[in-house]
């Protein structure tokens, strides 16, 4: 009877620490704890440069960030369905220097061109994804492949020169406020949550999940695998348009190199997320946790008078340990080491 009631305490204390982490598996778990992560990283960079951790300093994350959210979101699309889309910065680049040339003037005009920049990326996504479906052609390949074109295309176009001018409307969106919040962070927080939904309350979305999971069984229970597979690359391409179009309006112009800087933090921010690289298991919500951690260290590398060598290397080791953190999309690592923990801590006390 005794060892009933001594046992009964232990009994308790495992079966609270195996419910601990059932916050932590969900996706808004995982995205809180990425978020945290990067409100100390922030915090802790004002040891470094006072300038470090104000509000001014957040919402000029929460902005750079933005560009990275938005064609996260595409290049997620593709990974969720077993893909990879290497013409990302190429996409960047069309759509901002067809935004530079178009220039447009007023809401409506903007909303038009908007709408067309994000056509001819998406249909040159469209031409990647039945690249891949009909011809059985890699996906590291043709988009690499179409990614080479493009810019070739454009170089071609501009001479290495872009020709236009920036756009007023645009620039509006960054010099805009809305109850003390930038435009652009209420804009692409609204587009975070079209996607959010896209994928989980949609049968786009349960179909996109299906296809990644099992491509073959998607396609002998009747799915349209080669359809989804075109509609996540031209997804993807249309994303990139719109990142390109909202980089205009930031810089105010456009460059042939726009687009560069974004392949690997796209890429980084879906696997730091927790999206299975082999496709079927993803969260978008975590996605944007991840790009806002990404942009949050970059900031904050980039105030440290280090070599670029050092920054990339300190930026690497952040990516893998994230990744570490947050793998096998159940548990976090922290939690997986309490049990040898407490094990040391046991074997310590005896």
């Amino acid at each position: 009877m005794s060892n009933d009631r001594k046992s009964a305490p232990a009994n308790a204390t495992a079966t609270a620490h195996e419910n601990a982490p059932s916050f932590l598996s969900t996706d808004l778990g995982k995205s809180a704890v990425l978020i945290v992560l990067a409100l100390l990283m922030l915090f802790a960079g004002r040891l470094v440069s006072p300038s470090l951790g104000g509000l001014n300093q957040i919402s000029a994350v929460l902005v750079l960030s933005s560009f990275l959210i938005v064609v996260a979101f595409g290049q997620q699309m593709v990974v969720l369905i077993g893909g990879l889309d290497l013409s990302v910065p190429s996409m960047i680049t069309l759509g901002g220097l067809l935004t530079f040339a178009w220039t447009p003037h007023g809401v409506a005009e903007l909303l038009l061109v908007a709408l067309a920049v994000m056509a001819v990326t998406g249909a040159v996504g469209m031409i990647s994804g039945l690249g891949v479906t009909l011809l059985a052609i890699p996906p590291f390949i043709m988009t690499l492949s179409m990614g080479i074109i493009i810019y070739s295309a454009c170089l071609g176009a501009t001479r290495g020169t872009p020709r236009g001018q920036g756009s007023e409307t645009i620039e509006a969106l960054f010099s805009g406020r809305f109850l003390g919040v930038p435009l652009i962070i209420l804009l692409v927080g609204v587009l975070a949550a079209l996607a959010i939904i896209l994928q989980s309350r949609t049968t786009f979305g349960r179909f996109l999940y299906a296809t990644g999971t099992n491509r073959q069984a998607a396609y002998i229970a009747g799915l349209p695998v080669r359809r989804m597979t075109v509609a996540t690359y031209a997804c993807s391409g249309a994303a990139a348009g719109l990142c390109g179009l909202l980089l205009v309006g930031f810089s105010g112009g456009a460059t042939l190199t726009m687009g560069q800087s974004y392949l690997l933090p796209s890429i980084a921010a879906v696997v730091v997320g927790g999206t299975a690289i082999t496709g079927g298991r993803g969260s978008f919500l975590s996605v944007v946790a991840a790009a806002l951690l990404i942009t949050t260290f970059t900031t904050v590398i980039s105030s440290i008078q280090i070599e670029e060598g050092w920054r990339t290397i300190l930026y690497g080791a952040v990516v893998l340990i994230a990744i570490l953190a947050m793998r096998d999309g159940t548990t976090p690592l922290t939690w997986r080491l309490l049990p040898l923990l407490r094990g040391n801590k046991k074997q310590q006390s005896t």
